[in-house]
C-alpha cells in the first residue's frame, strides 16, 4: 500500500463511471498516493472503490467515508478483506457514523456516536470470513473529530480520517492518536489567489456542513462560535478551513 504524503478527496458522484475511472487514472498518473471518496445519496462506496481499482495499478482507493449505517459489521469487513485481496492490498477502509439527517434518511436512529462505532468495530473483529484472505490485515480509519473518537481510533482502529477541520485540530488529533497511527486528513484547497472571491467559494463548499452538528459542534471545540456561523461563515473561519492562494501558498 502506498498512501504517500499527498492523496485527493474528491466527491465522485456527479461524474459517470468512465469518467470517475479516468480521473483516477489522473490521479495515479500524477503521483497521489491515494484517492478518497465518500457515500451519501449516490453509489454505495465499496462497489464504487472495486470498479476504481479495477482501473488501476497502483493508486490506493479509501472509503472517506464507508457509512456504517448502511452495513453491518460482517458486510464491512467481508468488504474491506474481498478488496483487498482482489487488488493486492490497494484498499483502505474509511469508517464513519455519518450524521443525524444523513442517517434517519435511512430510516435508522442515530445512536450514541463512539458506542455505536465500538460496537460496530467488534462485530468486525468477530466476523467469520471464509474467502481467500489478502495478504495484509486491511487498514481501518475512523472518521474522527471529538477526542472520545479519536482515542478510539487509537484503540480499535489503525487512525483517523478528520475532514473539515483545522491544522490546529491536526496537531490535537496526532497527539491522541500517537505516534504509530495513521492521520489521513481531508484538506479543502483552492487554487483561488482574490481573497472575495475564494471566500464566497469557501462560503459556498461549507454552507452544507453548517446543518450537520457533528462539524459544528467540532469548530465550537475549536474557538470559533455563533458569530463565525452567521452570515454564510466569517472570514476568520472560511480560511481556518480552506486553504486558498495560489500553489505556494496552498503547499
Amino acid at each position: 500500500m502506498n498512501l504517500a504524503k499527498l492523496g485527493v478527496w474528491a466527491m465522485l458522484d456527479p461524474l459517470g463511471a468512465t469518467e470517475a475511472a479516468a480521473l483516477a487514472q489522473r490521479i495515479e498518473d500524477w503521483g497521489y498516493g491515494a484517492l478518497w471518496t465518500p457515500e451519501a445519496f449516490g453509489r454505495e462506496v465499496f462497489s464504487s472503490a472495486a470498479h476504481l481499482l479495477a482501473r488501476t495499478r497502483t493508486l490506493t482507493v479509501a472509503s472517506g467515508i464507508a457509512n456504517i449505517y448502511a452495513r453491518d459489521g460482517m458486510s464491512a469487513a467481508a468488504a474491506a478483506k474481498g478488496l483487498n485481496e482482489q487488488s493486492g492490498g490497494r484498499f483502505v477502509l474509511g469508517l464513519g457514523v455519518s450524521h443525524v439527517p444523513l442517517v434517519q434518511a435511512r430510516r435508522h436512529d442515530y445512536g450514541k456516536p463512539v458506542a455505536t462505532m465500538r460496537a460496530f468495530l467488534e462485530a468486525m473483529a468477530a466476523a467469520p470470513y471464509m474467502a481467500p484472505p489478502p495478504a495484509q490485515a486491511p487498514k481501518v480509519l475512523l472518521a474522527a473529530l471529538g477526542p472520545k473518537m479519536l482515542e478510539l481510533a487509537a484503540e480499535k482502529a489503525d487512525g483517523a480520517h478528520p475532514y473539515n477541520t483545522t491544522p490546529e485540530h491536526t496537531a490535537e488529533a496526532r497527539g491522541i492518536l500517537g505516534a504509530g497511527k495513521l492521520l489521513c486528513v481531508e484538506q479543502a484547497a483552492l487554487l483561488e489567489t482574490d481573497s472575495a472571491k475564494a471566500r464566497a467559494i469557501g462560503r459556498s463548499f461549507l454552507e452544507f456542513y453548517f446543518t450537520l452538528p457533528n462539524y459544528v459542534n467540532n469548530w465550537r471545540r475549536l474557538g470559533f462560535g455563533d458569530a463565525d456561523f452567521a452570515g454564510g461563515g466569517s472570514d476568520r473561519l472560511v480560511d481556518a478551513i480552506v486553504a486558498w492562494g495560489d500553489e505556494r501558498r496552498i503547499r
